[in-house]
């Protein structure tokens, strides 16, 4: 089993890298993953971001995860969320000075507007993206 489970992990890091290659990918709902390469162009592009700076061995970044794609589908066309796996994107992440993940950047015409930090409930998190971008 242990040669199975190295086996799968190996594949789905494959396809991650493969993704994250071609840049700009759509997720759940309408979240985008971004990378060091996309980030700056994701800025000028949508007026209204919100990036969701996660790894995937992040246990309170999985625990956000259901409650980000809930909120890309309720304010889908209003607002554009997008996923920064920060062990692959270092570049950005330090830019950006990530020094936690969960961390969320919430930008208004290009500019940081918000930081929210931690695995905090829907509400919370909710209530601070509409109080910036709505």
């Amino acid at each position: 089993m242990p040669d199975e489970d190295a086996e799968l992990q190996e594949i789905r890091m494959k396809m991650l890298r493969e993704m994250m290659r071609k840049g700009e990918t759509n997720m759940a709902g309408n979240i985008i993953e971004l990378t060091d390469d996309t980030f700056e162009e994701a800025l000028k592009k949508y007026p209204k971001l919100v990036v969701d700076c996660w790894a995937p061995w992040c246990a309170p970044c999985r625990m956000i995860a259901p409650i980000i794609d809930k909120l890309s589908e309720k304010y889908s066309g209003q607002i554009q969320f997008a996923k920064l796996n920060t062990d692959q994107n270092q570049k950005t992440a330090m830019q950006n000075g990530i020094m936690s993940i969960p961390t969320l950047l919430i930008y208004r015409d290009g500019k940081l507007v918000d930081r929210v930090i931690g695995a905090l409930p829907e509400p919370l998190l909710e209530k601070s993206i509409i109080k910036n971008l709505l």
